[in-house]
């Protein structure tokens, strides 16, 4: 069935099918010229980017979550499902995720509709416990305007990584996971994601079937 038409910027199916070659789904109006009506039932090149050994299961684990902020209630990925996921692990104290990723999550949640995608914060610490405290992130949260719901990552029983970043295999900070209305994941990738690429990737897996 096709989706309904949804109000994302103009740009959105043109950044799809620029990035990836081909053309995609015109879910602004079915009628506008150039864009088929239906794109194909699945991305064609890979999205998962890491090498084998850092894919995750076609449908991940629940995060283990030792603490929720910006939620009233706690968050569970099958919950979720019939809405594009992109869920951000980052550290408030990672260069990277401070100045490139956790804008690029809010961007993610003020251009799409809160219904048809969902956005969501992974604080995975595996460096500088002592530092990060829930206080410290509250007031970076604040301080950042982020708005989304964040979990903090369960610390695991011995060594440093907590226990998400280990079930889920995480190379580090940032990491970003894109799971489609299915509960799919379609892309882990350890670092960052241009804007046009992240954006034209969400708008492919809002359009398909």
């Amino acid at each position: 069935m096709q989706p309904a038409p949804m109000s994302v910027p103009w740009w959105v199916p043109l950044w799809a099918s620029a990035i990836s070659g081909s053309t995609v789904l015109n879910i602004l109006s079915p009628d506008a010229p150039l864009l088929p009506k239906r794109p194909p039932s699945r991305w064609t090149p890979d999205m998962q980017r890491d090498t084998p050994a850092g894919r995750l299961p076609a449908h991940p684990s629940e995060p283990e979550i030792s603490l929720w902020l910006n939620t009233p209630a706690p968050i569970r990925l099958p919950d979720l499902e019939g809405r594009v996921v992109m869920i951000l692990a980052f550290q408030m104290f990672c260069t990277g995720c401070a100045r490139e990723a956790v804008p690029q999550m809010m961007r993610v949640r003020q251009t799409f509709p809160e219904d048809r995608v969902a956005v969501i914060g992974l604080h995975t610490v595996f460096e500088h416990h002592a530092a990060n405290t829930v206080e410290a992130l509250t007031a970076f949260l604040h301080e950042n305007r982020v708005t989304v719901p964040v979990g903090i990552d369960a610390p695991g029983p011995r060594g440093p990584l907590p226990l998400t970043m280990a079930a889920w295999n995480l190379q580090g900070t940032p990491s970003l996971i894109l799971l489609d209305r299915a509960g799919r994941v379609r892309r882990k990738t350890f670092g960052h994601v241009d804007d046009l690429r992240l954006g034209a990737e969400i708008a492919w897996l809002l359009a398909e079937d």
